[in-house]
């Protein structure tokens, strides 16, 4: 089994490539999709069924929206998280080949001194809670998606730039730490990798030729999946693209 995610930054603009790299990894079980930015009556079914995938989707004009791209029928869909009253669609869970696929497009908090960062913060305690619930009534669970935070200073290309601002502050680092408290592991740090490895680059000032990125697209495994993962990587050809998206996929394989 393989599981991705990718925030593709607009499907509408996307989706040829998104339906590429489908097509060029024929293994991939199920897909991640955050920032489709389309409302559902828009979201483009028929082109992922054309092409063999079941998808379950939840989106709204402008901004956000997540969905989930698959080759086997999506079960026990839950949009958004339970309890938690939020008008941005920003979560979407199913249960895929036994594993529970849980899709989300984290809050980028904005700046520290903003209104978002709050909410950020509120959102991702809301996000812990439930998922402490999920993980007993789903122990094969995969929690994937754009966290929009760079755990360690390893994951950010320039650590001294960063100081003070979003993504990086103690407050998000600890917010995942507490994921990781709850046995989760983070498939990429559980393999050997290349210095310097990064899923999102800022489109101005060439960041992605300067490798000026950050880590913060990741695959977290629950503990009783874990000993199943075999690989973990990140797929920086699609950066390469005309009119790429920001970020680019990361993918982890499981033996069956």
């Amino acid at each position: 089994m393989q599981f991705a995610t990718w925030n593709v930054n607009s499907l509408k603009v996307r989706l040829p490539q998104v339906l590429d790299w489908l097509a060029t990894h024929p293994g991939m079980t199920a897909l991640a999709i955050q920032e489709t930015k389309l409302e559902d009556h828009n979201f483009p079914r028929a082109a992922f069924e054309d092409a063999g995938y079941h998808v379950v989707f939840a989106g709204q004009k402008t901004y956000n929206g997540v969905a989930i791209v698959a080759r086997a029928p999506l079960e026990e869909v839950t949009i958004n998280i339970p309890g938690y009253v939020d008008e941005q669609k920003r979560v979407i869970a199913a249960t895929v080949n036994g594993v529970r696929f849980i899709c989300a497009y984290m809050p980028n908090g904005q700046a520290l001194d903003s209104d978002k960062y709050p909410y950020k913060l509120s959102w991702l305690k809301a996000l812990t809670t439930w998922l402490t619930e999920e993980l007993i009534a789903h122990p094969r669970l995969i929690l994937a998606g754009d966290y929009n935070i760079a755990p360690e200073d390893r994951d950010v290309h320039d650590p001294k730039k960063w100081v003070g601002q979003v993504l990086v502050s103690p407050a998000e680092r600890e917010a995942f730490a507490d994921l990781l408290s709850l046995g989760f592991v983070d498939a990429f740090r559980a393999f050997e990798q290349a210095e310097k490895s990064f899923t999102w680059w800022d489109y101005r000032l060439f960041g992605f030729k300067r490798n000026a990125g950050l880590r913060i697209d990741h695959l977290l495994i629950s503990p009783a999946l874990a000993p199943a993962l075999t690989g973990c990587a990140i797929d920086v050809e699609p950066r390469r693209h005309e009119r790429p998206s920001d970020h680019t996929p990361i993918w982890a394989g499981f033996a069956e």
